[in-house]
């Protein structure tokens, strides 16, 4: 499907095994009682579907895709069109809008439809990346009239999604009140995307990223997620995402704010380096995110309406996160709202029709058999034309977009933008100015205005940052286009930082950061920073999933400074109360003048304290991230200790090596551990500071698989119809299931506690994501649907070596594999020959072939129960 590594949960995720949804209406809808749901488009027109947008009049565009996120082969999607005529919940015609392979995300507007899809070679039929593209229907006819016009190409890692397909790579998309088009790009990251100025960037692992409508002013938005799927955007450009992150014992889902140039730290700093990222809101444990939505339409019931609705593929279950405001940021309470069998996405049109796409068990390849969408709205809902905005007046569009429909604000907007004339500008600067209205009104009118004025529009945004109520989004919007960022003032920005308002802090320094003004480093450095800047202590793992609210401003003035590049400020404040934040900074500056600068300063200190965070902060300096050429990927498991994946040494390193030592012999015997520590912390690989690794022998056990799968019992002389309608009628005993679990084998690769050894997939959670038929399923057929993470990797090796197993470790430097016996095997990276993933589980049918119906309903009640 999509990506469903966004976490595929940490364990084999089967087919539903349920009936088509359609011919089957015993299949469970669960959905508050305040909705009508109707089945609203079937297998027979829109299988496996990925993404889906709806224009604001109605129209659903899906994205139909049956490659899905391990298959390789082309000219199995595209774009439909359905409508609705009699708007009565069900499809009456559907048109093939465009030919694309692996649709990702959708945006409709106007006559103009932007997707982000899998690109192939004609010739050669593999991968050549990922583009996000725009197909225009001037005539109407429900089809693009042409071919599509890339905007950004090369979005995606080409080598990676040719090897394992799109499981890891960009998707949703979708556009703020800010005319921002916003990408969550998957950990596969990006090398040299271009966008239509020429513009290139490159990623290293996952984040947001943005672009302008026309495909310029390309950018990183925020940094360090795995696999965020989609965004949801509220009125106020607050973004949040349902992620997820390897924590090496499941695929948890996060729910995060993201804010402005924020790092949020996988793979490298979620674990021994919190102190340095921002967390995520929430840690809500096992799924799989996938399409985001927040929910502004007035004819919703308040209890559902003003919320993010995210999508969770692996729960099955579309959640509200009800998120309250916490200084600049946020904290959250999530609650289960709509449940679809593998929900992929979801979107509202300008009548609130909410329609939801499920996947329901299409595969990780898509199925042509599998797959529906469905349309919610308030029981109370009666349908309401919207306007034709291309034949509106402005004074229609100025209704429109004081509006407290979120999609009616939008489409005004970029209705306004598009004709761009003295009209439009009025028509947004009084809306902007009104102050009667309500806020979310006067933001849309605030960012039309300043998409329209661009330069020209400068003078008055700065007098909108002295009106206490619009403050912040005036400063963002001052600073929001780098093309015209020289002719800003720095004044308003500076004023901010010193506004009540922890929002209007953030905005200013984000702002800051953005106008590029080295002058103002001083002022940033006065950030405070708060008491839980704390490094996680020696063998614990930090707090990346708890909200901290008071560690986003100081967290926003260093990425500041390191884009200011401040680095004589930075050393100048080690002299003062302002050596924390100054400190901070300097760990990622890796510049021969920040090292000499740090070892003169620690000459001339007496403080101890600093002299030692000095050390620290050298240490960390001493190597760095290498640069990220596309040819690499960190895998599905990857060395998460940081600070680097990748590290390598640079010009400033023998320099910090022979002072580190110097140090180090004078501190003797007893300063020893320091360097030890440091050493083992940064990963600075020193042999002088070496500690011998004592490794404890792992009692592990002996499993005979073959003998076990050989045996023939009820279960292995039935058909497995039999052998689930059986179990179905039986509760069976988890206490005998525990037993089961380790006599037939399974203990040989699978934990149940994150305190054990991380082994094969992860069954400490999975009775919380699957139910007792699934798990069923997941036992007696394997390879149906094999986990994110754990498919059969054959390595061969220098010596003639051979390898069959999974991966249960990997880092720049080695790669951890067992085998189906239970065996560990450590190989070096250098030594590596090929790789290759197996399409066959390693886990053997018929384990389960000795046991009778009653104990196999045990086993299953057991791992059921496994929720935490």
């Amino acid at each position: 499907m999509i990506k469903f590594s966004l976490s595929l949960i940490s364990f084999t995720l089967v087919f539903f095994g349920l009936k088509n949804f359609f011919s089957e209406p015993k299949i469970q809808r669960v959905s508050p009682p305040e909705l009508t749901i109707t089945n609203f488009a079937g297998p027979d027109v829109t299988p496996s579907p990925a993404c889906l947008a709806v224009a604001p009049t109605g129209e659903v565009y899906v994205g139909v895709d049956m490659i899905g996120s391990l298959g390789k082969d082309p000219g199995k999607g595209h774009i439909l069109k359905l409508i609705d005529k009699d708007n009565d919940g069900k499809m009456d015609e559907h048109v093939d809008f465009a030919e694309v392979d692996n649709p990702r995300g959708i945006i409709v507007q106007g006559n103009q439809v932007y997707v982000l899809h899998t690109t192939f070679s004609k010739e050669t039929k593999q991968a050549t990346g990922m583009n996000l593209v725009v197909f225009e229907d001037k005539d109407g006819d429900g089809k693009a009239d042409g071919p599509e016009k890339p905007l950004i190409e090369h979005i995606s890692n080409a080598k990676y999604i040719r090897e394992r397909g799109t499981d890891h790579a960009t998707n949703g998309i979708r556009m703020g009140i800010d005319g921002w088009i916003y990408i969550s790009v998957g950990d596969f990251g990006f090398h040299d995307a271009v966008d239509r100025s020429g513009k290139k960037l490159t990623m290293l692992g996952g984040g947001i990223m943005r672009v302008r409508p026309d495909g310029t002013e390309m950018e990183v938005y925020t940094h360090g997620t795995r696999n965020v799927y989609d965004v949801a955007i509220d009125p106020y450009m607050n973004v949040f995402t349902r992620e997820n992150t390897n924590d090496g014992g499941g695929w948890n889902v996060r729910f995060s704010h993201h804010i402005q140039s924020g790092e949020y730290g996988y793979p490298v700093l979620f674990q021994n380096f919190t102190d340095e990222i921002i967390p995520a809101l929430a840690d809500l444990g096992g799924g799989s995110g996938t399409g985001a939505l927040f929910m502004d339409e007035p004819n919703w019931p308040e209890q559902y309406n003003h919320v993010p609705m995210m999508a969770d593929w692996g729960r099955s279950m579309l959640y509200i996160h009800r998120v309250t405001t916490d200084g600049p940021t946020f904290t959250q309470k999530d609650e289960e709202f709509i449940k679809l069998p593998q929900i992929t996405d979801l979107d509202v049109d300008g009548s609130g029709r909410l329609y939801l796409s499920a996947w329901d068990g299409a595969g990780y390849s898509g199925s042509p058999n599998k797959g529906y969408v469905v349309r919610a709205v308030p029981n109370n809902w009666t349908y309401k034309a919207f306007p034709d905005v291309k034949k509106a007046s402005i004074k229609k569009l100025t209704e429109l977009l004081k509006s407290n429909s979120a999609v009616g604000r939008l489409t005004a907007s970029q209705e306004l933008v598009s004709r761009n004339d003295k009209q439009a500008i009025s028509a947004a600067l009084k809306v902007a100015s009104d102050q009667s209205l309500a806020l979310d009104v006067r933001i849309a009118g605030l960012y039309t205005y300043a998409q329209l004025t661009k330069e020209n529009g400068i003078a008055t945004l700065v007098e909108f940052t002295k009106d206490k109520a619009i403050k912040e989004f005036a400063l963002k919007a001052l600073a929001d286009r780098k093309a015209n960022i020289d002719k800003v003032p720095v004044e308003p920005f500076l004023e901010g930082l010193k506004d009540p308002s922890p929002r209007v802090q953030a905005a200013s320094i984000i702002g800051l950061n953005r106008l590029g003004r080295v002058e103002v480093a001083n002022v940033l450095l006065q950030t405070k920073v708060p008491a839980s800047f704390t490094a996680p202590a020696k063998g614990i793992e930090g707090p990346h999933a708890t909200p901290n609210s008071a560690i986003i401003l100081p967290h926003l003035a260093v990425r500041a400074l390191v884009e200011l590049n401040a680095v004589d400020a930075l050393l100048s404040a080690l002299k003062t109360e302002n050596s924390t934040l100054a400190l901070w900074a300097l760990r990622y500056m890796h510049d021969e003048k920040v090292v000499n600068g740090l070892i003169a300063n620690y000459k001339e200190s007496t403080d101890e304290k600093l002299k030692q965070q000095i050390l620290v902060t050298l240490g960390r300096l001493y190597k760095k991230e290498i640069a990220y050429d596309a040819t690499w990927w960190w895998g599905t498991r990857p060395d998460s200790h940081g600070p680097y994946f990748k590290a390598v040494s640079w010009e400033g390193s023998p320099i910090i090596e022979k002072f580190l030592k110097e140090e180090a012999t004078k501190a003797g015997a007893k300063g020893k551990q320091f360097y030890v520590d440091l050493n083992a912390r940064q990963r600075m690989d020193i042999p002088e500071f070496a500690e011998e690794e004592k490794v404890a022998a792992a009692e592990e056990p002996k499993i005979d698989l073959e003998k076990i799968k050989n045996k023939k019992g009820q279960v292995g002389k039935s058909s497995i119809e039999d052998v689930l309608l059986a179990i179905n009628k039986l509760q069976g005993d988890p206490l005998k299931g525990r037993n089961i679990f380790n006599n037939q084998g399974c203990i040989a690769c699978h934990s149940l506690s994150k305190t054990e050894k991380m082994k094969g997939p992860f069954m400490g959670q999975i009775g919380s994501i699957m139910n007792r038929e699934q798990i069923a399923e997941s036992i007696l057929k394997p390879s149906a649907s094999i986990s994110q993470g754990f498919a059969t990797v054959m390595i061969t090796a220098k010596g003639d070596r051979t390898y069959m197993g999974f991966i249960t470790e990997e880092t720049a430097a080695k790669v951890v594999v067992r085998n189906i016996a239970g065996e560990v095997f450590t190989i070096k990276a250098s030594d590596i020959l090929s790789r290759k993933e197996m399409e066959t589980s390693m886990m053997p049918e018929g384990l389960a072939n000795s046991l009778s119906y009653e104990e196999l309903a045990s086993l299953v009640s057991f791992l059921s129960e496994q929720k935490k």
